[in-house]
């Protein structure tokens, strides 16, 4: 019979995977491990899926990927012959590789030279941005994995938010401590949901829980870390940093009462604001990153929505990685002109003037005949959004740089954008931000600067882009309240809408006009087709746009009387 010990040391290995880099993630899993090893730790746990990057999505039904990150954790196992930390690995697994048995989301243990024991997800998300009912079979109810003597419980992420029943089976079966490998992707307040979800598994199997949450950008989704430990006196025992790669050494002891987690660190989590902020900077980040982009190339009109993007890419990736350029025409104000220049000038980026005028006036040349008779309308200003459009993608071929849009979730919602003008790019750091949360962000950025950000402190933004009235600039003294109701009134009728789903009578009791909200429900509806040529952008919010609201393009639905 296996000794029973009194004290073990698990490693939390908050870490940063790259989806479909097996061999990436592999070393910097065996960094960890050698890390943890210099810290005394008898066992690693690693986030779910680590070895092949969360989430793979339809990566996994290429049998040579789960090939290939099975044969990855088999190394992994092989390394533990050193007598060194044990490991908890997240991967897809099938147990015959000839796709004769299911394919899980699975966790392997791995001790002593060899794969201990293995066990599979049981309750599969089918919701929101998660698919995996798509590609992996649901695992059975399992008993807990006896690591050195401790029985372990490894339910896995949504294990613990179902109602399947997973840690109670466990706690039934003999399970002294739960560990939990998650890949839980940011949206605001999500903290205070995770600790909810936890305490009261805590509560209902009686046994403390530690939960180790990936962190890190992979295409809309930031997976912001932020583990920690909780007691079965409830109390929060260990509290890592959140949007930040780090691994953490817990102390664990049997008592009178089962295991407890001795205090360590205790990180302060953000609040909403500057976690916002770190999300789109670090889901940013690790687009250009990981995609291999040396540099990104963006218009900077002198508005809010181009200045709080610059401020976000210098950020993430500091001036020296940020170009921008002005494109003036006709209706461009000299204000904007200086509040563009001031703000390039404040955040120490490459800054150019490309003006439009010739390209705009031969479009309009080219299409004089076929417009003749025809009034001046929509249609010429978007031809001013196209060419700066172009000469973004062109400054893109030439260079090498990838050009970030700078779209607004208010503006994205109705279609105030052009398409294939400036929803042209590869990632949009605030396409979930509502217009009202970018002014809070660019405020509150310009009397701070957060850890990790590249940035200069002070006015980055310059006031007078906060202050001013928000305008395309694409006719004479337009203003965009000229077609929309103000932001506050707009943003409030779009959350209703889009992030909750209200009724249209529900809008208006909450004070707004019937009139304004079927308009605004009517604009949402037919822009459809344009968010789904949009390019991706940072969630931040608990519904995004993209994988999250997926409504049919062609919709005659309205909520009507």
């Amino acid at each position: 019979m296996t000794e029973k010990p009194d004290i073990l040391r698990i490693a939390i290995a908050q870490l940063n995977p790259t989806v479909g880099d097996v061999a990436g993630n592999l070393e910097l899993a065996r960094t960890a491990r050698a890390d943890a090893a210099r810290h005394g730790a008898d066992l690693v746990v690693f986030s779910e899926l680590f070895i092949s990057g969360y989430p793979p999505e339809d990566l996994v039904q290429k049998p040579a990927f789960v090939a290939a990150c099975m044969d990855a954790v088999n190394t992994l196992a092989e390394d533990t012959s050193d007598g060194g930390p044990g490991v908890i690995m997240g991967v897809p697994w099938r147990e015959n590789e000839d796709r004769s048995s299911g394919l899980y989301n699975a966790i392997a243990v791995l001790d002593g030279g060899r794969i201990t024991a293995t066990r599979y997800k049981v309750d599969l998300p089918n919701y929101g941005v998660f698919d995996e009912k798509r590609v992996f079979d649901a695992g059975p109810l399992s008993g807990p994995v006896d690591f050195r003597g401790v029985l372990l419980g490894i339910p896995i992420c949504e294990d613990i938010w179902g109602e399947l029943g997973v840690c109670e089976t466990l706690a039934e079966t003999g399970a002294e401590i739960l560990i939990v490998p998650n890949g839980s992707p940011y949206y605001r307040d999500k903290m205070d949901v995770r600790q909810a979800v936890v305490m009261k598994q805590v509560v209902e199997a009686g046994l403390p829980l530690l939960y180790n949450n990936q962190a890190g950008g992979q295409d809309e989704l930031v997976f912001d870390g932020a583990s920690f430990v909780i007691n079965t006196d409830h109390q929060l025992a260990v509290q890592m940093s959140q949007f930040e790669e780090a691994v953490t050494v817990t102390t664990w002891r049997r008592g009178d009462q089962g295991w407890y987690c001795k205090e360590g660190v205790m990180s302060q989590i953000p609040d909403g604001d500057e976690a916002d902020w770190q999300a789109c900077v670090l889901g940013l980040r690790d687009y250009v990153n990981k995609n291999g982009f040396k540099n990104i190339v963006l218009g900077l009109s002198g508005g809010i929505d181009s200045a709080i993007c610059a401020a976000m890419c210098v950020d993430a990736l500091g001036e020296e990685r940020v170009r921008c350029v002005m494109m003036p025409y006709h209706y461009t104000s000299r204000e904007s002109i200086k509040d563009a220049e001031d703000c390039a000038r404040a955040l120490g980026v490459r800054y150019e003037v490309v003006p439009i005028f010739e390209p705009v006036e031969g479009f309009q040349s080219t299409l004089s005949t076929l417009f003749e008779g025809t009034g001046s309308g929509v249609t010429e200003e978007n031809l001013q959004s196209r060419a700066r459009g172009v000469i973004l993608m062109a400054i893109s071929n030439k260079f090498g740089s990838m050009v970030v849009t700078t779209g607004n979730k208010s503006e994205m919602s109705v279609g105030y954008a052009t398409i294939y003008g400036d929803m042209n790019g590869g990632f949009n750091p605030i396409k979930d931000l509502y217009k009202m949360q970018v002014y809070g962000l660019s405020a509150w950025r310009n009397k701070c600067v957060p850890p990790g950000c590249l940035g200069p402190s002070g006015e980055v933004i310059p006031q007078n882009i906060i202050d001013k009235a928000p305008t395309a600039e694409l006719r004479e003294g337009q203003l965009d309240q000229d077609s929309l109701p103000p932001y506050p009134v707009l943003d409030d009728i779009l959350e209703s809408l889009v992030e909750n789903e209200m009724s249209i009578d529900d809008i208006v009791a909450r004070g707004h006009e019937k009139a304004v909200v079927e308009r605004i429900e009517h604009l949402l509806y037919v822009a459809e087709y344009k968010r789904r040529q949009a390019p991706p952008g940072v969630k931040i919010t608990k519904k995004s746009f993209g994988r999250e609201r997926r409504y049919p393009i062609t919709n005659r639905f309205r909520d009507r009387d």
